[in-house]
């Protein structure tokens, strides 16, 4: 009778301990997550990251002059070491993008798929992979200059070297040439998963193409005779056709899974940012009168209160009405709505500036990374430097403004008007500029106007083409950013690593030039 009591004393004592022990168990998490949901958060923290004003995030819709800060003007002014915001860019593409990415390959590749349907996706699905991680290291270079790249991401060494940018980025390209290779449109890919396309490879071998071509263009000043292989590489292939080709990811109109943008200027609550008189003075040129010294610095300037001079607004750019609210004023000598900037770098009364559109700040509005105008714009100007692409200059650089304005919402009735104003004509424009390279001016003014709300891309364009000319900011801490400066964390705890990256490029400046951006 003991032993029999001692066996169904231990029997129920394991009984009650493995109970015990199922109350520690997480039932709501998931053991493993399927590498399609780890593609998909990894696609919407890219996006994120790219059309994001956070200014703990994103700064360069300020540094682009699209936008300027009402209260707080620091970012504005170039600081990037208050709210460390080259932390925050690092951090999510490496950490957010591209070790999700990572995972999601690593996850594909071990998932054995309940049909031969379903397994015959693979491929396609990891090529897709490797399309966004090339678009991913390029950023990081293109901000940076020399990033991690060889040993990046390896969980066992965590004090990766720096690669030299340029090599790194030419061998991106070449990534990118065998993933176009190895795209088989004839299946598909990851279906709903993917927000962007939603799986269709056609459309990801051409998104692939045109990031070829943006890749090649940046490279134009520094290696002339690869930049033009890579180019016409990317044509021959096939780029964008049409606005129907853009990479837009598909917002949802419920937080937390809405454009960025919604969630600082409506749901914060906040009133943190107006239309910058840069933009606004090239998409309407108009003169102005200052009403009075409202700074209370002892001078009547351009950071002061102003008002447009009756009659003085001769034209206007049709995407202001999509870009910008008319929440100002109308001058009635030319019926036309006003739009009011403000002054780079200084403070900027809410109520009396123009505001960004109740388009752009809905929910759903799509979050672009690459699309038909700036391939067209990227085509102009292969063709101005003489590069084999088909068509002239002009031609595609009317087709990228006309591509514009009809994905913001305008006509082909407008572009065709807007086209035909002797600023805006290339021939006339061309011949009226001043500049030591005016298809530099007149392509890169017109393509910064279209890449509105795309801040990286445009920051990017300004620094190669050095149009549009910024104004310089009220309190700027430094010269015009060329780059990101390198984290602080990376400084103390990578510091060997740092410090021969940071000499190779020429010192962890804002102002120093990187490898693809010689004049």
């Amino acid at each position: 009778m003991k032993k029999l009591a001692i066996i169904i004393t231990a029997v129920i004592f394991a009984s009650c301990s493995s109970e015990l022990e199922s109350l520690n168990e997480n039932i709501k998490d998931p053991l493993a997550v399927p590498g399609e949901s780890l593609f998909t958060g990894a696609q919407k923290n890219l996006v994120d990251q790219v059309v994001d004003l956070n200014v703990n995030n994103n700064n360069t819709k300020l540094w682009a002059q699209y936008l300027q800060e009402t209260t707080y003007t620091d970012e504005s002014n170039y600081d990037q070491v208050t709210r460390t915001i080259p932390a925050t860019h690092w951090s999510v593409l490496y950490k957010n993008v591209l070790k999700d990415l990572d995972e999601a390959k690593k996850v594909i590749e071990a998932t054995t798929y309940t049909t031969t349907e379903l397994e015959a996706l693979k491929p396609n699905k990891l090529t897709i992979i490797e399309i966004l991680n090339i678009y991913t290291y390029g950023l990081l270079i293109e901000t940076f200059g020399d990033v991690p790249y060889t040993e990046a991401l390896d969980i066992d060494n965590l004090l990766p070297k720096y690669d030299d940018g340029e090599t790194a980025y030419k061998d991106l390209i070449g990534r990118l040439t065998t993933a176009i290779d190895a795209l088989d449109e004839s299946t598909e890919s990851f279906g709903s998963a993917d927000r962007i396309y939603n799986g269709d490879v056609a459309l990801w071998k051409k998104f692939a193409a045109s990031l070829k071509l943006r890749m090649g263009i940046l490279l134009s000043d520094v290696d002339e005779v690869f930049a033009k292989s890579t180019v016409e590489s990317a044509v021959a292939t096939g780029v964008f056709e049409s606005n129907a080709d853009n990479a837009s990811y598909e917002y949802l109109g419920s937080d937390p899974n809405t454009n960025p943008i919604y969630d600082n200027l409506v749901l914060s609550g906040r009133k943190d940012f107006v239309a910058a008189t840069t933009i606004i003075d090239i998409m309407q040129p108009r003169s102005y009168e200052y009403l009075e010294d409202s700074n209370e610095d002892g001078e009547i300037n351009e950071d002061d209160d102003r008002t447009v001079v009756p009659g003085s607004v001769t034209s206007t750019d049709p995407r202001m009405k999509y870009y910008f609210a008319s929440n100002v004023d109308v001058d009635p000598s030319v019926e036309q709505v006003v739009y009011i900037g403000g002054g780079i770098g200084s403070t900027a009364n809410y109520a009396s500036h123009t505001h960004v559109s109740a388009q752009l700040e809905e929910a759903t509005f799509p979050g672009i990374i690459l699309d038909y105008a700036e391939v067209r714009f990227l085509l102009a100007e292969a063709r101005a430097r003489s590069f084999e692409v088909g068509g002239t200059a002009k031609e595609h650089y009317d087709a990228a403004i006309t591509a514009s304005i009809l994905d913001w919402g305008g006509s082909d009735a407008e572009a065709t008007t807007y086209l035909a104003e002797p600023s805006v004509d290339y021939d006339t424009a061309i011949a009226a500029s001043t500049a030591a390279t005016p298809w530099k001016e007149v392509i890169g003014t017109q393509k910064w106007i279209a890449l509105y709300n795309r801040g990286l891309e445009a920051w990017t364009s300004i620094r190669l083409l050095d149009y549009p000319l910024m104004a310089t900011p009220a309190e700027a801490v430094s010269g015009f950013p060329n780059r990101y400066t390198y984290p602080i964390l990376e400084q103390s705890l990578n510091g060997a690593n740092y410090g021969s990256a940071s000499s190779a490029i020429g010192g962890d400046e804002a102002e120093t030039k990187l490898f693809w951006d010689l004049f």
